[in-house]
């Protein structure tokens, strides 16, 4: 593990990193997450709602009630590409999705240094299921990993590089994603496998990691498992509690005054470090929670540069995709 307590940025901005970003990036792609009928919404459910919280120039919607899920792909300009993916989780606390600040800005960032973006709008969670399934979110995340090695060849991907990133609850997703189990599988519904669907690596910024008390923020518990969840269900979905030798190397963040607990992030590295996983744990002092990119500016706006700087370390951006 490597440790560092940032009290500065000492960074270039984001802004800057994205300013050479090429003009020649292909259009983002809509791809279906599930065939045909696969999915079937609820007739009588409310429709999804779209709510805009930021500008014309700079929108910041939310997404809530998620009907059919999807991937909207956003593929490097061919001259940058590396061949790596992301699969990016917005968060919302299980009721609703930062859908751009958490996924796609995220996505335009990965392309400016060569990697595939793949926003995931995921199903929430549905109080009423049965405590024995999956839940929703967990499904989705799946099979999007799934779809996305699947389609690598199209999309001139290294299946085996191959990542996940998420955001506050949609970081508690990429983490249970990144640790998977057994017992989980079990529960998927029929034709679903876990086969291909564990993450390369694994980027949790500001996430929600436990559903123990104590440790667990309450509104996302709240939603991903209802209001009273078997003790069995709160250990299965405590990703520090899954942490293997097979777990992916982890790049964290999180900052101190966080009202998601810093200790979230703190015990999965514990674990991490105990199973002998590669890790970097990056704590900040200040930050909050939600900044996403880090483009309010602060210590926390150094994030995506070191995490570049990371990626770069483990190989996974330095094997060029090879054209057609």
């Amino acid at each position: 593990m490597i440790l560092l307590v940032c009290l500065a940025a000492g960074m270039p901005g984001l802004n800057s990193l994205l300013a050479s970003e090429p003009p020649t990036r292909p259009p983002a792609l809509e791809v279906a997450l599930w065939p045909p009928g696969q999915v079937e919404a609820d007739p009588a459910a409310p429709p999804e709602e779209v709510v805009e919280r930021g500008t014309a120039a700079k929108p910041d919607r939310s997404v809530r009630r998620v009907r059919q899920p999807g991937l909207t792909v956003y593929l490097p300009a061919v001259a940058q590409r590396t061949g790596a993916a992301v699969l990016i989780c917005p968060g919302g606390g299980y009721g609703s999705l930062a859908i751009d600040k958490e996924g796609h800005d995220v996505a335009r960032w990965l392309n400016s240094i060569g990697v595939a973006g793949m926003v995931l709008k995921y199903r929430l969670p549905q109080a009423e299921r049965p405590p024995n399934r999956v839940p929703l979110p967990l499904q989705d995340a799946v099979q999007a990993l799934r779809l996305m090695r699947s389609r690598a060849a199209d999309w001139q991907l290294d299946p085996a590089r191959m990542g996940v990133i998420g955001f506050s609850a949609g970081g508690h997703l990429a983490a249970i994603l990144a640790t998977q189990n057994s017992a989980q599988a079990e529960k998927l519904p029929t034709g679903l496998s876990m086969s291909g669907s564990r993450p390369d690596f694994s980027i949790l910024i500001y996430p929600v990691i436990s559903m123990q008390t104590g440790l667990a923020h309450q509104g996302s518990r709240r939603a991903f498992l209802g209001a009273s969840p078997e003790p069995e269900m709160l250990a299965e979905y405590s990703a520090e509690l899954r942490v293997t030798p097979a777990t992916p190397p982890t790049f964290l963040v999180h900052a101190r005054d966080d009202g998601v607990s810093v200790s979230n992030s703190i015990v999965f590295s514990q674990a991490l470090k105990a199973q002998a996983v590669p890790h970097e744990l990056l704590l900040y002092d200040q930050g909050g929670h939600g900044y996403g990119l880090g483009v309010r500016g602060g210590a926390v706006a150094a994030w995506p540069q070191r995490c570049e700087q990371w990626l770069r370390q483990g190989g996974w951006l330095n094997q060029p995709a090879k054209t057609k």
